[in-house]
């Protein structure tokens, strides 16, 4: 990292996964759940997405259930840029987002004449409570020459003191493109993604200090141990783990650009070190290829596995219909927030990437 290059160090929450542990434990794992019972609720919200002019937009990290579901039904599974462009393209007058609170949010703010409901309002990220929107604020004035740019990852709020949104999908050729321009920037919230821009760029960066509590957990260590198991195996990260994680994979990707990969390596074996609900995309993607995910640090990645986002995990077939069957679950966002957060999500949006 340059010298240019300043990481700003926050308290973290260690209560968050406490939290999420205390919600999971009062909702049934689809695993838990009767076959039967799964056919009947796939019946039910088929019939209410029917009923309401209603799509689902899933992430890749979802479960696998709620992911085959979108597909069947003509909704969408995809990273959060490609979810955002559907929900404002598609005819829908309802958005059901199956993924975590900013997602909903980024939705609402894209189409706020649609209805935008998720399965749990409860479902947030590391990165976005990581960064409060009155501290964030707050040090950006203190660096008003700085271009602000933040991940997708964060509040409405946040979005909204921003000049620019990316994704890791387009996180390096945006910054790419400000350097180019002469200009300094100041990013927010994912100190690994940053750190990983900024070495792929030479830009200078003024780095908040948040991190991903799943991507996080991922080890080096744990991943050259695999190798000697699987010498042949490709290696994919994604950029929101650590630096000495990125350093020894065979491609360094969004979750999209992760599937494209592991379709073009010529490795039959792949070593992935992202969330593994991304296994259900990327193994229809290359059928006859051995997906093998990442070690991480333990336990405490997650609350019901390791490499799994405890509040991904919070959406469920049960409350998805329940959202559909009650109207309930609206995401809602502040006007004056929203047509401020449009500023720099138009340019997200809008930017092509080399």
């Amino acid at each position: 990292m340059s010298d240019s290059t300043t990481q700003i160090q926050l308290e973290g929450n260690p209560s968050q996964r406490e939290v999420v542990e205390q919600y999971l434990q009062r909702i049934p794992s689809e695993s838990m759940i009767e076959e039967d019972r799964i056919a009947e609720l796939q019946v039910e919200i088929k019939a209410q997405l029917i009923a309401k002019n209603a799509v689902i937009i899933a992430h890749y990290y979802t479960d696998p259930l709620i992911q085959a579901l979108a597909e069947e039904t003509g909704g969408i599974v995809s990273d959060s840029l490609e979810m955002a462009r559907f929900g404002n393209n598609h005819p829908a007058q309802t958005l059901v987002v199956a993924g975590v609170r900013f997602m909903g949010e980024t939705a609402k703010i894209l189409t706020p004449e649609k209805r935008v409901l998720m399965p749990t309002l409860e479902a947030t990220c590391s990165l976005d409570v990581g960064c409060p929107a009155d501290e964030f604020s707050a040090f950006c004035d203190e660096h008003p020459d700085r271009t602000v740019v933040v991940y997708a990852n964060t509040s409405a709020a946040v979005k909204a003191r921003a000049d620019w949104v990316v994704t890791s999908s387009i996180a390096v050729d945006v910054i790419d493109y400000l350097d180019s321009q002469g200009e300094k920037i100041l990013w927010a919230p994912d100190k690994y993604l940053g750190a990983y821009v900024q070495k792929n760029t030479g830009a200078d960066m003024l780095l908040w200090n948040g991190s991903c509590i799943v991507h996080e957990e991922f080890k080096a260590k744990g991943v050259l141990d695999l190798q000697k198991v699987y010498p042949e195996a490709a290696v994919l990260v994604h950029p929101e783990s650590p630096e000495s994680v990125v350093d020894i994979a065979d491609c360094v990707g969004s979750t999209s650009q992760l599937i494209a990969a592991a379709v073009k390596l010529p490795q039959r074996q792949m070593i992935v070190a992202t969330d593994q609900g991304i296994f259900y995309k990327m193994q229809q993607a290359v059928p006859d290829k051995e997906l093998l995910i990442a070690p991480t640090g333990g336990a405490g990645a997650s609350c019901r596995s390791c490499a799994n986002c405890p509040w991904m995990g919070m959406n469920s077939l049960e409350n998805l219909l329940s959202c559909l069957e009650n109207d309930s679950n609206q995401v809602t966002v502040d006007p004056l927030i929203g047509e401020q957060a449009m500023a720099a999500l138009g340019r997200m949006m809008s930017f092509k990437s080399s």
